[in-house]
């Protein structure tokens, strides 16, 4: 059964850490880059970070500004996006997704992320 687990989401005050985890099952978790993706209120959903099927190559939206890292196990099916020095614009509910083509073609059930004193 092709789905994804994430979890890590919570309230967190500004200038918080965050670990989130998007497990994978049902695909060769391996051959595909992966993505975490945000939507906060209001607004279409943005590109977050992207990593590459072995890791190697990793790329972000100027607004994590080098506080965020993503990353992957691909023995556990599972990528990270460790987040750092959280802001209240960083609010938004989070996806992980899986990439073909250039295009995420499966995503995740989405975990809320809330930078809130």
């Amino acid at each position: 059964q092709l789905q994804f687990v994430e979890s890590g989401g919570g309230l967190v005050q500004p200038g918080g850490s965050l670990r989130l985890a998007c497990a994978a099952s049902g695909f060769t978790f391996r051959a595909y880059p992966m993505t975490w993706y945000r939507q906060a209120p209001g607004k279409e959903r943005e590109l977050v970070a992207t990593i590459s099927n072995l890791g190697i190559t990793t790329k972000y939206a100027d607004s994590t500004n080098g506080r965020f890292t993503i990353s992957r196990d691909n023995d556990k099916r599972t990528v990270y996006l460790q987040m750092n020095n959280l802001k209240p614009e960083d609010t938004a509910v989070y996806y992980c997704g899986k990439e073909s083509g250039g295009k995420v073609v499966m995503w995740g059930q989405g975990t809320q992320v809330t930078v809130s004193s």
